[in-house]
């Protein structure tokens, strides 16, 4: 996704965020078609993914998923739940407190670690078996982001989630 110029209108309003986000839960998914591992702090290698999970080594652009916290009662709402666990979502990351939108096609760093928002993390057919009929519908536009680890380092629970101007 192309940016509009930086000191566009646009731009402008498209780079100004209230405040850092934080990270609130962390997930590994170690096989396919097995549960997710919740964990305190993860290794995130450049170029590939995080140690322990599945798609670790495979395509750069999915090296990590996040997905924002404040989205997660919308999905369970829409769904039909009174709560949907972020396991459930078979995302890496739950972020809180900044919309993962603004970071898509941007670099931002999650504690030492530094991503670039490659895409949309779009719901895939488990949806509709994890959260049953309408679920892979109540996920659409609310998926979260994915992104390639440009700088490897630790992610641990809490760490902030800025934007790198």
């Amino acid at each position: 996704m192309k940016l509009p110029p930086a000191d566009s209108e646009l731009g402008k309003l498209m780079a100004t965020l209230p405040r850092p986000g934080r990270i609130e839960w962390i997930g590994l998914r170690p096989k396919r078609d097995v549960s997710m591992d919740e964990v305190q702090q993860v290794v995130a290698e450049t170029g590939a993914g995080l140690v322990g999970d599945r798609y670790s080594g495979g395509s750069g652009k999915r090296g990590i998923t996040l997905i924002q916290a404040e989205h997660l009662p919308v999905i369970a709402a829409l769904s039909g739940h009174e709560s949907v666990q972020p396991a459930t979502l078979r995302r890496n990351l739950v972020v809180s407190g900044l919309p993962l939108i603004a970071l898509k096609g941007r670099r931002f760093r999650v504690g030492e670690v530094l991503l670039e928002g490659t895409d949309e993390c779009d719901p895939c057919s488990r949806m509709e078996a994890a959260l049953g009929p309408g679920g892979f519908n109540a996920m659409r536009n609310h998926g979260g982001l994915c992104a390639r680890i440009l700088e490897g380092g630790t992610i641990r629970l809490g760490d902030a989630v800025t934007p790198v101007d």
